[in-house]
C-alpha cells in the first residue's frame, strides 16, 4: 500500500473504501476497495476530502483489513449464526435462532490479545433472540501482517470445541441436553424463555 496524491490516482486500485457522509442524509461509500480510479472519480474523490489515497501495492506478507476480518468471523462463526456484510473492515454475527450465546472467554482474549484486531462480544451466558447482534470483528489498521492473522488462527485452533469464540445453543433439535447440561446450575430461570 502506498500514498499517492489524488491526482495522480487515475488507473490506480483503492485498498480501501471512500467513505460520503452528509449528515442527515447518507454515510456511505462512494468507492468501494480494489476500485480503479478513472479520470471522472477525481473530482468526487476530492468533493469528499481526499487529497491523498491509499492504492495497492504488491505486498505478500500483508492481508487487507477486510480480508482479515474475514478471518476473525471464520475463527467466530459457529453453528446458528449469520454474518453481516463486511464493510471498511468491519463484520458482524447475528443469532440465527433464538437461544442461549457462550463465549469461550479464555480463548477470546488471546486473540483480542495479538493486538490490532478486535472481537467485542455481548456477555456470555444470556439469552438470545433470532436476529440479535452477538459479536463485532475488525482489524485496526488498514493492512496487517498475515503472520499475525496466522496467530489469531492458531489461538483458535487450541479450543476445545469445533469454533473458537461464541456460540448459540438451541433448546430443541437434539441440543438440549447438551445445551440445558451445560447451563442448568447457573441460568435456571432461561428454561421457560428458550424453550
Amino acid at each position: 500500500m502506498k500514498l499517492i496524491r489524488t491526482g495522480d490516482a487515475v488507473g490506480q486500485i483503492l485498498c480501501h473504501d471512500i467513505t460520503q457522509i452528509i449528515p442527515g442524509v447518507t454515510k456511505d461509500a462512494v468507492f468501494r476497495k480494489g476500485h480503479i480510479v478513472r479520470e471522472e472519480d477525481i473530482p468526487v474523490l476530492l468533493s469528499v476530502g481526499k487529497d491523498h489515497l491509499y492504492v495497492w501495492e504488491n505486498d505478500e506478507t500483508m492481508l487487507h483489513e477486510n480480508d482479515a476480518a474475514n478471518i476473525l468471523r471464520e475463527i467466530c462463526q459457529g453453528d446458528n449464526m449469520c454474518a453481516t456484510e463486511l464493510k471498511e473492515g468491519k463484520i458482524e454475527l447475528v443469532a440465527g435462532c433464538d437461544g442461549l450465546f457462550v463465549v469461550d472467554l479464555e480463548h477470546l482474549r488471546a486473540i483480542n490479545a495479538l493486538g490490532e484486531m478486535v472481537i467485542a462480544t455481548r456477555p456470555s451466558g444470556f439469552v438470545v433472540k433470532k436476529g440479535d447482534r452477538l459479536c463485532g470483528m475488525r482489524v485496526i489498521p488498514l493492512v496487517i501482517e498475515k503472520e499475525k492473522m496466522e496467530r489469531a488462527r492458531a489461538a483458535a485452533a487450541a479450543v476445545p470445541c469445533p469454533h473458537a469464540g461464541p456460540k448459540v445453543w438451541r433448546g430443541d433439535n437434539g441440543k438440549r441436553g447438551a445445551a440445558w447440561t451445560h447451563c442448568r446450575p447457573i441460568y435456571p430461570r432461561f428454561a421457560g424463555e428458550i424453550g
